[in-house]
Order: C-alpha cells, then structure tokens, then sequence
C-alpha cells in the first residue's frame, strides 16, 4: 500500500470543524443561559425562588366579648376541640398506621375506610363522609405537614382522651379552636347575632385587612354585625421559610402580634329580658289556648329609660337558636327560619312596618293642643259613629256615594250596639278612652264643631317631631323607616288624590300610616319625657381585651383628644368630646391630673320639642295648608294635657283603657301613666284568610306605659301580632314587664344597701 494512501480511520477536516463547532454553541449557549440565569435575569429567579419558600401565617385575633349591663356575658369565645393528623408525623410501618387507624374510629366514631380520595375531595374539614385513611391520604398529598381535620367539635373529656393516647400514636393531636358562644342563646339572639364566612363580594376588602377567606368569620346579624369592627380585633402576622412539604423552617421577620378585638359593653339587663320573654310567650300561649287555634304568631317587646334612651329589653318573638350558627351555618335550619312568614331572622322590634293604631293618638292630641284646635276643656261630641262626606276636593260636593261612616271602638261590642258611644268627652278624656270619633274629629275637624282639624300636613310634622317616619339610629341593623303618608306622597305611589277619610284614619294611626314598635315606644317617651326625645341606644361602653374603657365621655379641658366626636346640647354649646383610646393608660397620664372625668355612658338628646323649633308653621284655610317656612316649638302645657290624659287612661274607672291591669292588678303603689293601641290591618296572612273586607279586618294589640308618672325610669311598649284588642292582650304583658322592673330595683337597692 502506498504511503500517502489515506487511512480507512482518519476523520476529514471538514468534519472536525463542524463537530468543534457545535460543542462551542452548545457550550456558548450553556454560557449565555447560565450568565441570563444569575447576571440579567438573576433577581427575578432569586425573587421567585424566595417566594416558593416564603409564606405568610397570619395568626387569628380573638373577637371581643359582648357583656349585658350588669357584666353578664352574652357572646364569648369557648374552646373547640378537633382531632387532626400530620401525615408526616405518622410512623413508616403501614401496619403501625392502620393500628392507629382503628384505636382512633372506635373513640370518634369515624370509620377507618370509606370511599376514595376523589371522595374525600368532595367534603370540607368536619363534614361527616369520607374515612380518616382517605382524609389523610388527600392531606398528605397536598401539605404533608398540615395537620388535617379527622372530628371537630369533640368533649373536653374525650380530648384529654386522645392526649393521652397520642404519646403512643405519633402524627395525632388534638387541635384548641375558639368558637363563638351564646351562653343566653335565643333569649337575645335578635339583639347578638351571629358569625359567618366572610362572603365572596367582601373577600377584597377583608384581605387587605388581613383577614383570611374561609377561616375568619365576620358578623351576619344585632350587634355582631354593628359593631363588627369594634369585636374583631387584627390578625397577627408570621413570614415564615418552609420546605418542599411544608414543614416550618424558621420566621424571616419579626412576628407582628394578633391586637384582641374590643369588649362591648350593652345596656340590656338579661334579667329583665327573660322577664319580658317570658311574659310575652305565656300571654300569646294563654290567647291561642283559650282561642282554640294560633291566633296570635308574634309578638315585640321593648322596655327603655325614656330619660336616657337606654334600652332595657328588647324581645322579638319567635325568635332563632344563635349557638347552632356557631361553627357553621346549617343550610336546613337557615332555610327553615327563612321561609317562616313570621320572620325570626328579622329582629321586628326595629324592622318590621306596622300600622300603629290608637298608640299613634298622642301624636295626634299633641299637634291638636298644640296647635289651638280644640283646648284643654273643649267638650267633644262622641257618638258611636259619624257619617263623613269624604273629599278629594274642597268644592266636591256632598252626596250619598261620598259619604262614608266612621264608628268608634265601643260601638259595637260583642254584637252590642251603642249609638250613644261615650257622649261628651273633654280632651283628656278623648286620650284616657281612646275614643276614635274623638281623634277623627281633633285630626280631619267635623261640620261646625270643629271645623278645620290639625291636618295631615300638621299631623305630619307632629309625627316626625316624635320619631315616626325615619330610622332612629339605635346601633342595630336592618331598622326601617316606617312610614307618615302625606298626599304628595299617595299621589306619586298610588297616583290618587288625599281625601278627607285619608286624614281621618291616618289621625288614629291606621290606613297608609306605619311604624316599627322601636318608633312607637320613641313616641310614648317623648311625652313621658316633656318633650325631650332620647337616642335610643343598645350599646353603653366599649372596652379593651383587659377591660378598660376605651369610649368614654371626658370634660371639656384643653385638647386632650384623641380622634375626638364633638358633642353639643340643644342650644349648640359644646358640652365635651367622645375619645376613643388607643391605648387609655399612657393617654390618661399625658392629661393634667384633675383635669377629666371618666363617665363610661352619656345619654344623647336629640331634640327638645319645647325648646328646639321642629314643628313647621301652617297657614290653614278650609281643606288646605301653606308651609311657611317657619319652625315652633311645642309649648310645655300641651305635652303635660297629653300626660295628664295617658294618666287618666290608668285611673278613670272603667272606662279608662288601662285601669284594670295597672290599678286593680298591679301590686305596686307607683303612678303608671299610658296608652294602648287597637290597629286593623290587611296584609298577605289577613288575605289569605279572607279577612280584608270592611268589617272583617283582624287587628294587632299595642300598649305601651311609663312609670312613675312625675319622674319616668321605665317606659315599656308590648305588641302582639293578631293580638286583638290592646286593652286586654298588650296591657297585661307591659304590666307583668313593669312589675319585674321594679321587683328587680328593689332586689339591687337591697343588695347594695340603698335600702
């Protein structure tokens, strides 16, 4: 073979070269990714590779405690006990875990196998369904070392139980979670509440606050609802490193600590809440017993100091169990309360729109004293019945088609005919017997007896003066306006004009006028109180995790205010400020010693129909009235000849529509004064019945009374559904409320030594 012949394993060149060329990219781009890795793109990898390995843990803040006024807890925090296993926790040996399996069931009454994982998945935390084996397989898949659900909701004894079983059974514990308790249930739950979920529309806003979507719960109901910002207090926070299965590492920034919500402190007395209750509920049982059949379905019933506008009381029958709300909200049981035409969800004291009937008459006998229409000893003509010539206009004229009858409630009693009706009454007596023919005539005039009335423009502003016709503003959700008609109003909604007959009903509290009882009972306080109408308010103090007042009234020294609320009196003089405290030691010393005063409860007035102008001016002429633009007040005498009538309504005998209940059976010698209310209504449950033809109309029972007369503590409003006359049904429940007020008074006096 030649010498330059070319060997079979000598590789071309060419080849070298591509081959060279190839590792050099391969190599290059090795290089470039590399250096784009750590160089270019380097924060953004190490960014991301902290995020896979950071996590927040955002610790729950406890939720403050709701106290009634004597320091009775009315919602708490109670512990929950919950059997959860760590998947990564358990031993290696298969056997060891299925032993673990089968000890654990027979305590918790959980099966050791039922379905699969995909089963499982179908099932939240404590929802009875899949076995533990399929529980903590799913766990195990998603965070091995998160503890997963197996029983919630278990007994303190059987926990101490599983504690001590769990030395020998490695990856089971028992897990503390606090729940929201009830201790008074559904004596106050219309007033409390309860917790849910935080819903999906407010998912936002909540974690922005730091709150944690299907954990935290946030108030659906009362006061957990109102004051839901004061009780939930702020959720702790941890930054934390974890691995790949989830196991906590180390924390990677100081731990913020959770800030406990505020305590609220409320002015309910349970004592006298039960007291209602249950006057309530024994009088509606004894009507429906006598009665054959459930005639009476619900009933409201609220007691306040009328000087102080705290309330007492307040009741809303049927009410709902808020400790089955506690952990979770039961659809059935929430469907079933919904679906209720009696509406227990609903606290009715304050949303439920009724027409008021002859409680309503104080505000009519106010504006007519006021306003001259009848004086203090005009004699009024109160026959049975009157026939009135209803108008749309003052020109119609007078035919037998308009004229329509109006009869008085002692007309016609039992079958008993009294045309005579109570004959002449003066005015006191008009409001002492509730005589309808009376008011119809002080409300829309009648012939040349009284030939203009006060007028449902009059009438209007008199109502609004005493609290009808907008919210209150009592620290509760879901309050209604209720509603004071005037013909602009009837002419929009119904497109029809005012009548005559429209004033004539709408004088004793019936036809398009309604109100909720809280509106009534604000009503009945402003007489009782000379004309001064209080806020009405639930909630007395506000207090921090350890107790200490953190809303509190101070005197007006210096500027010593912290997020201060100015407050004025009637006159527009500031009287001092509200100051919330965050922190109220380390405020307190920064103030002059001497220089404040700490007073946990203020009570707010709203107006003085004596003192501040709230009625407006009318110029009147035959059938219609020009606004002024001009404002009065109401004159004491004319509030004291309304009192004086609410007094008579006690101790004229018989007639008088509160005698028997609070002079012949009530065992305390304290001068009662007050009002009842006998309302005809027409609403679905009346229609179906067939009961809304003239004559027919059901009626609701309304009283509401104050004591002692000279100087009212106590002002307590009774309202039962169908109840019937108010005279016989609401009296004695306001009477029986009145008589555990005072029988409790003297209980405290003497423990204090107040004799």
């Amino acid at each position: 073979m030649s010498s330059q012949s070319i060997s079979k394993y000598e590789v071309p060149v060419w080849r070298v070269l591509i081959v060279y060329s190839l590792i050099i990219v391969v190599i290059g781009a090795l290089v470039y990714r590399l250096f784009s890795l750590q160089v270019l793109d380097g924060e953004t990898w190490v960014g991301q590779s902290i995020e896979n390995y950071t996590t927040e843990i955002k610790d729950p803040a406890s939720r403050g405690i709701i106290y009634d006024i004597n320091g009775y807890i009315l919602a708490r925090n109670i512990a929950s006990y919950n059997v959860v296993i760590t998947p990564a926790g358990l031993p290696d040996d298969d056997a060891d875990i299925q032993n673990i399996y089968r000890e654990l069931s027979e305590l918790i009454n959980v099966p050791v196998n039922e379905g699969d994982v995909e089963f499982a998945k179908l099932f939240s935390a404590c929802v009875p369904g899949p076995g533990i084996a399929q529980i903590v397989e799913l766990g195990d898949s998603i965070a091995p070392y998160t503890p997963v659900r197996i029983k919630c909701n278990i007994s303190e004894e059987l926990a101490r139980v599983i504690r001590e079983k769990s030395v020998d059974w490695p990856g089971v514990a028992v897990e503390i979670e606090p729940i929201r308790d009830y201790p008074t249930g559904s004596l106050t739950a219309s007033v409390i509440g309860f917790l849910g979920p935080i819903p999906a529309s407010r998912e936002v806003d909540y974690e922005s606050r730091g709150f944690v979507i299907n954990r935290d719960k946030i108030g659906y109901a009362g006061i957990e609802t109102s004051m839901d910002d004061v009780l939930l207090g702020k959720n702790g926070l941890r930054v934390v490193q974890v691995d790949v299965a989830g196991q906590v590492l180390r924390n990677l920034e100081p731990p913020t600590e959770t800030q406990s919500g505020n305590n609220v402190v409320l002015t309910i007395d349970t004592r006298l809440q039960k007291a209602a209750e249950t006057a309530l509920i024994d009088e509606i049982d004894y009507w429906n017993k006598f009665n054959n059949y459930i005639r009476i379905s619900s009933g409201v019933v609220i007691a306040m100091n009328p000087k102080t506008g705290e309330i007492l009381a307040m009741v809303s029958y049927p009410t709902f169990e808020n400790n089955r709300m506690a952990r979770f909200i039961p659809g059935y049981y929430y469907d079933q309360l919904s679906q209720d035409p009696r509406t227990p969800l609903v606290n009715n004291a304050i949303s439920a729109e009724l027409p008021p009937g002859s409680v309503f008459k104080l505000t009519t006998a106010t504006g007519a004293i006021n306003e001259e229409v009848v004086g203090p000893d005009t004699i009024i003509q109160t026959p049975g019945k009157l026939v009135l010539c209803e108008k749309f206009r003052p020109t119609d004229p007078c035919t037998e088609r308009n004229s329509r009858p109006f009869v008085d409630w002692i007309y016609d009693r039992g079958g008993v005919i009294n045309e005579a009706g109570f004959g002449a009454l003066d005015f006191f007596h008009c409001v002492a017997y509730s005589s309808n023919v009376c008011f119809y005539k002080l409300g829309g005039g009648f012939e040349d007896e009284i030939e203009e009335g006060l007028g449902i423009f009059r009438l209007s502003q008199y109502a609004r003066a005493l609290g009808y016709g907008e919210r209150s503003g009592i620290q509760l959700p879901g309050e209604e306006n209720g509603l004071v008609p005037t013909p602009q109003w009837k002419r929009i909604n119904q497109g029809e004009n005012w009548s005559t007959g429209d004033t004539y009903i709408a004088s004793v509290g019936q036809g398009l006028v309604t109100a909720t009882p809280l509106q009534v009972l604000m009503s009945g306080a402003v007489i009782a109180n000379r004309g001064k109408l209080m806020q009405p308010t639930i909630v007395h103090e506000v207090q921090d995790s350890e107790g200490r007042v953190i809303e509190a009234w101070f005197d007006p020294v210096g500027f010593f205010v912290y997020e201060p609320r100015q407050v004025v009196d009637k006159n527009g003089r500031t009287r001092g400020v509200w100051v919330k405290m965050t922190n109220p030691d380390v405020f307190l010393n920064t103030l002059p010693e001497g220089s404040y005063q700490i007073s946990p409860f203020t009570p707010n007035m709203k107006w003085d129909l004596t003192v501040d102008p709230k009625i407006e001016i009318y110029n009147c002429e035959v059938g219609y009235c020009d606004p002024t633009g001009q404002f009065k007040v109401i004159r004491p005498e004319s509030i004291e000849a309304v009192r004086t009538g609410t007094r008579l309504a006690v101790v004229e005998d018989p007639l008088g529509t509160l005698h028997k209940v609070f002079t012949k059976d009530f065992p305390f010698s304290i001068a009662v004064a007050g009002k009842t209310g006998t309302a005809e209504y027409c609403d679905d449950v009346a229609r179906k019945a067939n009961r809304c033809d003239y004559g027919l109309w059901p009626t609701h029972a309304w009283t509401l009374a104050y004591a002692p007369f000279d100087d009212p503590e106590i002002i307590i409003l009774a309202f039962a559904y169908n109840g019937g006359e108010g005279g016989v049904i609401a009296a004695p429940i306001v009477a029986r409320i009145m008589q555990a007020y005072f029988e409790l008074k003297a209980i405290d006096l003497a423990q204090t030594g107040g004799g």
